[in-house]
């Protein structure tokens, strides 16, 4: 297994998000290694960890990209998907790369949290894989199914058992972290599995599987962001419009000058440029028109407010929020507006 998917493994599951959210709202941060600039301002801190779309960042903390648009940032990388989510949610961040999922579990938890940008979504990293003999969805019925409960991988297969006109009382269910989700599909025990990549590679390992949807087939289902807390916009908009516009001016950098800008990239993620193509390759990042465009109203899982309706839904029923998460105020849609 080459050295980025291992680092993949080692990150919790970057798809634990859900309840492990809600848990870690209680503890204290972990250390964190910052990468400071020199400034007479306060630096924004910004979080990202281990996944493709957010992998632009450290292109535009290499190029200066943050400093030319005139934003101070301390951009903090965390091995641990999950520990950026507590830093966020205990004060320790002001900003995170996270799920829109995360984020609506951590409001659900009592964070206080915006969303200002999409980074992407994943076309293609969130898999369900079926066991010989099972073609369609349709064939799960009676199947044991294993997922990490309250995931994004586990909505991925509630999604498309409803789009089969099945329901979760139609599968037996057997919820397992998502590595050892992965590793019972392939020796056997389970007869399909809902996993993201890396741990696709493991389930797909088992002969004669194949994959029966993904998260290409839900556009906008897994999507990820820039998550500010909401004290943090209220008292430094100008700092987050900029914040914003350096994401832009980064994509308009990779877009232009491309080799580069994957150099950096693959060298963060730890793996040769063709591994990082590869694995890019299920991750499609949001333009400046898309980003705009998604948080709009609308009735698919790529309008973001009816995005965070149905995962507030969907944490309801699978028992991991009491109530409905409170939505009102959470996408900002004013600093993608606001790009030039």
């Amino acid at each position: 297994m080459n050295p980025f998917r291992t680092a993949m493994i080692s990150l919790m599951s970057r798809r634990s998000r859900f309840l492990a959210t809600l848990i870690l709202l209680g503890l204290t941060g972990s250390t964190l290694t910052a990468c400071t600039k020199p400034s007479t301002e306060t630096p924004v801190r910004v979080g990202y960890s281990a996944w493709p779309g957010w992998m632009p960042l450290k292109v535009a903390e290499d190029k200066g990209l943050f400093t030319s648009t005139g934003v101070p940032v301390s951009l903090q990388w965390f091995d641990g998907y999950l520990d950026s989510i507590n830093a966020l949610n205990v004060g320790q961040l002001d900003c995170n790369s996270q799920t829109l999922g995360d984020t609506v579990s951590s409001i659900a938890g009592g964070a206080e949290l915006q969303v200002v940008l999409t980074n992407d979504y994943s076309t293609g990293n969130d898999q369900v894989i079926a066991a010989p003999g099972i073609k369609s969805v349709a064939d799960l019925k009676g199947k044991r199914v294993a997922a990490e409960e309250g995931t994004v991988d586990h909505y991925l297969l509630l999604l498309g058992l409803k789009k089969a006109g099945l329901s979760s009382k139609d599968i037996t269910f057997v919820p397992l972290e998502t590595g050892a989700a992965a590793a019972a599909f392939a020796a056997g025990k389970v007869d399909a599995v809902g996993v993201f990549a890396p741990f696709t590679t493991q389930a797909l390992k088992r002969p004669g599987s194949t994959t029966l949807f993904s998260s290409k087939d839900f556009p906008g289902a897994i999507s990820d962001h820039l998550v500010c807390r909401k004290e943090f916009v209220a008292k430094n908009p100008e700092k987050v419009q900029k914040l914003v516009n350096a994401w832009f001016a980064t994509l308009k950098q990779i877009k232009a000058d491309p080799a580069p800008a994957l150099a950096i990239m693959a060298q963060r993620a730890g793996v040769t440029e063709p591994e990082y193509k590869e694995y890019n390759a299920g991750t499609t990042i949001l333009t400046l028109e898309q980003n705009k465009q998604a948080f709009k109203p609308g009735s698919t899982m790529q309008s973001l407010p009816f995005a965070a309706k149905e995962i507030g839904n969907f944490l309801q029923e699978v028992g991991l929020a009491k109530t409905t998460p409170p939505l009102e105020g959470v996408l900002q849609p004013q600093f993608v507006d606001g790009v030039k």
